[in-house]
């Protein structure tokens, strides 16, 4: 990662910052839905929404409120969700302890309260069934119940209510400030590993892939996002009859290299090396004329061929360079797009089924692992080499949604970095660029090649650097490798090329300068449109 001089915060001064920008056009103001990657988004960092499908969120929220049934305006304490298309379970928002599994005496009807740390307290109401007994540890994520409409209800919905030290407050800007907006989206339950050793990283054998030595990586998962290779299927051709060979340390040493610099299971490239050459005991040259310990062909070679062992020369027959090569072809085929990504990388290098099951069965033999990326479905080129460029003709953010958005992110200058935290008081790249966006209204998903996927789905469009306005969104590469997406961060002022980021580990959350930004392999400034996930102003509304 490159450091870049730091920039006084008082030497931008943000309402200056984004005056500067003009929205003009025939459709300035108009506010267009965002377009959603996938059916879900993977629950990150340590707290969560309480569903894992999609639901709304009601109009009976915090605070005062007509009630329905006694027919009065009371004191709501909790807000209603409403699971789509129908009543679906009831998970837990955070890790925690159930400190009550039972009936209400009241309206609550079924009920159940989760204590966790910092004596923040979740309540879920009127279940039609509870799972979960009285002093049950739980995780994040963990069923809890099913939605009803038991105690004094109207309907299926789930009253959530968030207790601080006893104190019920509004769940919603709580959720939102703690990394976990209320905005429909349906979450998968998946818990997320957090730290090297609980994944099997450095030490752990499995081969899940860590940053390169001196990068600010905390854990094995970006923003604290990450998935496993998936099984294999059928059918399957030679990893029937051929057992998965043991292989040469030399060998090894050059996977496990080769995914650290492109943070990918060694053991995916193990897999293929298996597969192609039992790991270089077989290298002629295919029939087909694929050549080296990987069997390349010759013309792929030539357009993803890299120096694997930095003797400055790109050899199609050295074994660093052919298996670093690998890894550069599998991220550059979509890798890290979730698990059908992997799937389909695989099938771009031998196209056949049976090849891809061959390759995942002596990866998984070998240990399997986790590959860094974010499986929101939000698929596409994320890795600067002509990618889509969105849709220009949206209409660019308002000064005032602007103005919010650089307000809340520039709050939070002085916080700390810590890697796969979703706030209040610590960020990584993406989750603080998605948590300011959630400010305004747009979902965004967590980690930074996502994001940039996502805009180019229709969410946004790319722009020329030296025509970038404040708000604007910049991606490069970092620890992730060369090939791919690892940063993220918002223009704050363009005149001093100054951005609102949080950089690294040693340096938190602050302001620092993008001026060195063109030195990047990757270096993209894109514009998010004047979208939201509930449009108030909605002239022609798509």
């Amino acid at each position: 990662m490159i450091l870049l001089p730091l920039v006084p915060l008082a030497c931008i001064p943000i309402a200056a910052a984004v005056l500067v920008m003009a929205v003009a056009g025939p459709a300035a103001g108009e506010q267009l839905r965002t377009v959603a990657c996938g059916t879900g988004i993977p629950g990150t960092g340590e707290w969560r929404p309480p569903f894992t499908q999609a639901y709304t969120v009601s109009r009976r929220g915090f605070g005062r409120e007509f009630h329905p049934i006694h027919l009065r305006w009371e004191h709501h304490s909790g807000q209603d969700l409403v699971s789509q298309p129908g009543p679906g379970p009831v998970v837990a928002i955070g890790p925690g302890r159930v400190a009550f599994a039972g009936v209400s005496r009241g309206g609550y009807g079924n009920y159940v309260d989760v204590a966790h740390a910092g004596g923040v307290t979740s309540r879920y109401a009127h279940l039609a069934r509870i799972d979960v007994r009285q002093g049950q540890p739980v995780r994040a994520g963990e069923r809890l119940g099913f939605e009803g409409s038991t105690g004094t209800s109207t309907g299926n919905h789930l009253h959530l209510e968030i207790l601080v030290r006893g104190v019920a407050t509004d769940p919603v800007p709580w959720m939102l400030s703690h990394g976990a907006p209320l905005n429909g989206k349906a979450v998968t339950a998946g818990t997320t590993v957090t730290s090297a050793a609980a994944a099997g990283g450095r030490g752990a054998g499995n081969g899940a892939a860590t940053g390169r030595a001196g990068d600010s990586v905390d854990t094995v998962m970006e923003g604290g996002i990450g998935f496993g290779l998936p099984a294999p299927g059928s059918p399957r051709q030679a990893s029937l009859r051929n057992q998965p060979l043991p292989i040469p340390a030399k060998v090894k040493a050059l996977y496990q290299a080769a995914a650290a610099r492109y943070a990918i299971p060694w053991t995916l490239l193990a897999g293929i090396g298996m597969e192609e050459t039992g790991h270089g005991r077989t290298t002629a040259t295919s029939s087909a004329g694929a050549q080296g310990l990987m069997q390349f062909m010759p013309a792929t070679f030539a357009a993803v061929g890299v120096d694997g062992d930095g003797d400055g020369l790109v050899d199609i027959r050295n074994d660093a360079d052919s298996i670093t090569s690998a890894a550069n072809y599998l991220v550059r085929s979509g890798v890290t797009d979730g698990p059908d990504g992997v799937t389909k990388a695989l099938y771009a290098y031998n196209h056949a089924s049976w090849y891809v099951n061959d390759v995942l069965h002596y990866a998984h033999a070998y240990g399997g692992g986790i590959v860094l990326g974010d499986p929101t479905g939000c698929d596409g080129p994320v890795d600067g080499n002509g990618g889509g460029g969105g849709d220009a003709s949206l209409p660019p953010l308002t000064s005032d949604r602007v103005r919010q958005l650089l307000q809340w992110a520039g709050s939070q200058a002085g916080d700390a970095y810590v890697m796969g935290a979703n706030g209040p008081d610590a960020w990584d790249c993406s989750s603080l660029v998605q948590t300011a966006f959630a400010r305004i209204g747009i979902s965004m998903p967590r980690t930074a090649g996502a994001q940039r996927a996502w805009l180019a789905k229709g969410n946004g469009f790319r722009i020329r650097p030296g025509t970038e306005r404040p708000g604007d969104v910049i991606f490069w590469d970092s620890y992730l490798g060369p090939s791919r997406i690892g940063h993220v961060m918002l223009v704050w002022d363009p005149a001093t090329r100054t951005t609102i980021e949080a950089r690294s580990r040693s340096l938190g959350v602050r302001h620092f300068s993008y001026a060195g930004g063109p030195s990047h392999h990757i270096f993209e400034i894109w514009r998010v449109g004047n979208m939201a996930d509930h449009p108030t102003v909605t002239k022609g509304l798509r």
